[in-house]
């Protein structure tokens, strides 16, 4: 692993579901912290929102987003936010930032009057958010744009993917609460969802510890257009199903098609040859 401050260090969906989610919710709170009113998790999840609805800023800017007409507080915001990132070290003993579990990334410097670091969200900080935070659909469709080019097959095309599945997009909260990822339940549909999941889990497991954002952000894709299939609401009488509705958006985006079909047929090869194991096997 790099230790380039800028790599952003952070493992597959797995590793988000069973370490760096619980982690974040023992050191940043849960979906109930503010129940609990523990200073640092608001501080951090203030900190955190703010990054989820503008996207790549300096912690100078984050804190000018917050009191754009106050420079005394932006001036002491600012430094909070710094060491909240960063983290700190006092009298020989470290403090840890948030970057260090890598909810948050360097994305460079500007220049102005001198050189400041930028942050914004990383792929696992955007999920966490989406777990703990009270956003509105409007709150995670800014998000979508902010984030467009870093999930480029789903936040690239939100709106598109909206007009067609509606309210379906906001399924990506499952995701970030850690579900429908290896649930044996899934088998109980009447859908490949199962066999689907299951492959993607294959695919990317050699990249529990460590994986480069453009690979997460295909193995979110991926399991969102797949999520797609799971139906959790009553079907309406001019509700599509969950292959009518990965139809529609195939149909509208030969890209999008092209690339999921790829993935298809890597499950169908994928699973023709475990069943092929098992007859070879000499069990029966």
């Amino acid at each position: 692993m790099s230790s380039d401050e800028n790599t952003p260090r952070y493992g597959n969906l797995y590793s988000y579901k069973f370490y760096l989610r619980p982690t974040a919710h023992r050191l940043y709170g849960d979906r109930f912290s503010s129940i609990k009113k523990i200073k640092h998790h608001e501080n951090v999840q203030k900190l955190l929102q703010v990054l989820f609805l503008n996207g790549t800023c300096t912690t100078w800017e984050m804190a000018k987003i917050k009191h754009p007409n106050d420079v005394s507080t932006i001036r002491t915001k600012e430094k909070e936010y710094r060491r909240l990132i960063k983290g700190r070290t006092d009298r020989g003993k470290h403090s840890s930032g948030i970057m260090e579990l890598g909810l948050v990334i360097n994305d460079g410097q500007k220049f102005n009057k001198g050189y400041s670091d930028t942050y914004r969200l990383s792929l696992p900080g955007i999920l966490y958010c989406l777990d703990v935070l009270n956003l509105s659909k409007k709150d995670i469709d800014q998000m979508a744009a902010k984030y467009a080019v870093f999930v480029p097959k789903l936040f690239g095309k939100w709106e598109f993917i909206k007009s067609i599945v509606d309210d379906d997009v906001y399924k990506i909260q499952i995701l970030a609460r850690g579900l429908l990822l290896d649930n044996p339940e899934l088998s109980l549909e009447k859908s490949p969802m199962y066999e689907l999941m299951s492959y993607l889990n294959f695919k990317y497991r050699k990249f529990y510890e460590f994986i480069s954002e453009e690979d997460l952000s295909e193995q979110i894709s991926y399991w969102f257009y797949t999520c797609i299939l799971h139906q959790n609401q009553r079907k309406g009488k001019n509700t599509l199903s969950g292959v009518e509705k990965l139809h529609a958006i195939f149909k509208k985006d030969k890209e999008i098609a092209a690339w999921y079909k790829e993935f298809f047929k890597e499950s169908e090869l994928y699973f023709k040859n475990r069943t092929k194991i098992l007859k070879n096997s000499g069990i029966f």
